[in-house]
């Protein structure tokens, strides 16, 4: 037996070692923040798992004597989590939907493309968060200004996925449908939509990350309510420990909304040979 073998990761040892890492960071953060200046800067791993248990169990056992410097238990987490997850989940739907039909639509209009491609390539080169300013003035400081800029910065990454999918098939499938007397919505359907299918899922993964970015932005510049409000508040009282229990709660259901993507990625995508089956082939 191959000591070697045990010792990398492999499929059935990958989870292991993941979770190994993820253990290790957290040793060496909390021998780091034994330092108080190290602290103060980095929080510290405890109270930051006590900040999240205050907020999801304020009523949880144990809590004043495992941090006796209080917890910030009243804050209604339920209500600012639903709010981002509002804005993120309806920045996503629009900007993908924007981008999907968008994508197509220049992809199969070459004129519309050439005539429009200045003025895309500009837009996409602004960095849209200097728009959230103008988005608030134009939507108020409630939640749409916020999907407002999430959605901008959702559209663009799907939009050119979908259009460059579009670009890459095949001529011969192309020809060889035309000659079966596929009309064009049979081609929209049965050959454009399936090429850009892999393109738009590959787009969402990064989507779900930016939806988040655009929503928790808007919080930071105007709001009363949301996650991104609640860090704003711990920062103006530098309390890096809440701050980082923001940032864990935020990336927890990223990587959940991620999950659920790459679990619709794969009942849908099922006619797409693996890559362990293409190498096979």
């Amino acid at each position: 037996m191959n000591p070697w073998n045990v010792i990398k990761p492999s499929e059935r040892n990958l989870r292991v070692w993941q979770i190994g890492l993820l253990v290790v960071v957290l040793v060496a953060w909390h021998w780091a923040s034994r330092n108080q200046n190290v602290a103060f800067f980095m929080g510290e791993p405890i109270k930051v798992l006590g900040r999240v248990w205050s907020w999801f169990m304020p009523f949880g056992f144990g809590e004043s004597a495992l941090f006796p410097d209080g917890l910030p238990g009243n804050a209604n987490i339920y209500v600012h989590l639903g709010v981002t997850l509002l804005e993120t989940m309806l920045a996503f739907g629009i900007g993908t939907v924007l981008g999907l039909v968008f994508g197509l639509w220049l992809a199969l209009a070459p004129t519309a493309s050439a005539i429009l491609d200045p003025y895309i390539k500009a837009a996409n080169s602004m960095p849209r968060v200097i728009l959230a300013p103008i988005f608030a003035l134009w939507f108020g400081l409630g939640i749409w200004s916020k999907v407002a800029l999430a959605v901008t910065l959702v559209f663009f990454i799907v939009f050119f996925n979908v259009y460059q999918g579009v670009k890459e098939v095949s001529p011969v499938v192309l020809a060889n449908a035309r000659m079966l007397g596929a009309n064009r919505k049979q081609l929209l359907r049965t050959v454009y939509l399936p090429s850009a299918t892999s393109w738009v899922f590959s787009s969402l993964h990064t989507s779900v990350g930016l939806a988040f970015v655009g929503a928790v932005v808007g919080e930071y510049l105007g709001s009363a309510r949301g996650v991104g409000y609640l860090i704003l508040q711990a920062e103006g009282t530098f309390d890096v420990n809440t701050v980082f229990a923001g940032i864990v709660v935020l990336t927890a259901f990223a990587l959940l909304l991620d999950g659920i993507v790459g679990r619709v990625e794969k009942r849908l995508m099922k006619w797409q040979p693996r890559s362990g089956e293409t190498e096979k082939l």
